[in-house]
């Protein structure tokens, strides 16, 4: 299965977090001076300079909204980095954040919003290929809607990958 790509947080959800997160918060943006933190909005490392914030997101709870999906319990909120101001987006690559020996939790969800398990995935060299291999082991359970891809360090969100449409 190699149609599975990184989906960012769509812009207008982050017009949204930008004035207030989904923990109510206000943005309070700042100027980044060690770079390399991870955007979720374009799904690069952020640069020295750059003006980024740290805001709540619920990635679930906005994919429940969208599908009607009542994830209940399993509805979580957490810290991403975001450009304090709309930016062009993702820039290519499809999978984000993938340096060989990084560990990532590939956390499965069913269309109710229910995890269904998840992997551990030391990613290799070919980090693409063993993504596209999680993918499609996850998909293959006709019941997986949707994939998380979490930061093992602090169990961050990097991104989402939906279950593919079939050609």
């Amino acid at each position: 299965m190699t149609n599975c790509t990184a989906r960012p947080i769509e812009p207008t959800v982050l017009k949204e977090l930008r004035e207030t997160d989904d923990a109510g918060r206000p943005l309070a943006p700042f100027t980044d001076d060690e770079g390399g933190a991870p955007l979720r909005c374009c799904l690069r490392r952020s640069a020295v300079g750059e003006r980024i914030a740290l805001v709540s997101y619920a990635p679930l709870r906005r994919w429940a909204a969208e599908t009607g999906a009542r994830p209940g319990a399993y509805d979580e909120q957490g810290p991403v980095f975001v450009h304090a101001t709309e930016c062009a987006g993702p820039d290519g690559g499809r999978y984000p954040f993938a340096r060989p020996g990084v560990l990532r939790t590939v956390r499965r969800y069913s269309a109710d919003g229910h995890i269904l398990g998840g992997r551990l995935l030391e990613l290799p060299d070919t980090a693409d290929a063993a993504l596209d291999e999680a993918f499609a082991e996850a998909f293959a359970d006709p019941a997986v809607a949707l994939v998380h891809i979490r930061a093992v360090e602090y169990g961050c969100f990097l991104y989402e990958v939906r279950r593919p449409l079939l050609p």
